[in-house]
């Protein structure tokens, strides 16, 4: 392997970790198991989901998102209402003190508008949450595979193309 190579793999790990378990030091808050879906080429919108814990005595309240990987990134909700899906921007998602916020497929999540590029399996989405008292936070969503409903999953054998990806 090329010094190169290694170095890139030195550093997504470091990402990695520091997507697994990033904390504020003054703040209390908490993000785990960042990830994103894989999308199809020429998509244009993506969602990343992940788990906020509060570990402060006081709320917290997630006030924006930011990311190179799309034009804008939005808090958003997905619910059922009257037998209908419905996704709607939100202001803010505001965590308890003690306790942890998951967002997730139908559920409340990150939308991406306007990715710059399509997000691939085994790549990484790098993101900037910004907290109303632990400010600005670094993540790093891991991408798993078209139609992944958890974190970390995978294609299940080695040389498998994912439907709708193109090696």
């Amino acid at each position: 392997m090329t010094k190169a190579f290694m170095t890139m793999i030195a550093a997504s790990l470091g990402l990695m970790l520091t997507a697994s378990a990033s904390c504020a030091a003054d703040g209390g808050i908490r993000i785990d198991q960042a990830w994103a879906r894989a999308t199809p080429g020429g998509a244009k919108t993506g969602a990343i989901y992940l788990t906020l814990t509060n570990t402060g005595n006081a709320p917290d309240t997630l006030i924006a998102v930011n990311t190179d990987a799309a034009d804008k990134a939005e808090l958003h909700e997905m619910k059922m209402q009257n037998n209908i899906m419905e996704m709607r921007p939100i202001p803010a998602i505001t965590i308890a003190p003690g306790q942890s916020v998951t967002l997730a497929p139908n559920g409340y999540h990150i939308m991406l508008v306007g990715l710059k590029a399509p997000l691939k399996e085994g790549e990484t989405v790098p993101l900037t949450l910004t907290f109303e008292h632990a400010g600005k936070q670094q993540a790093v969503a891991s991408v798993t595979k078209l139609g992944a409903v958890r974190a970390g999953e995978t294609s299940t054998m080695p040389g498998m193309s994912t439907p709708g990806r193109q090696r």
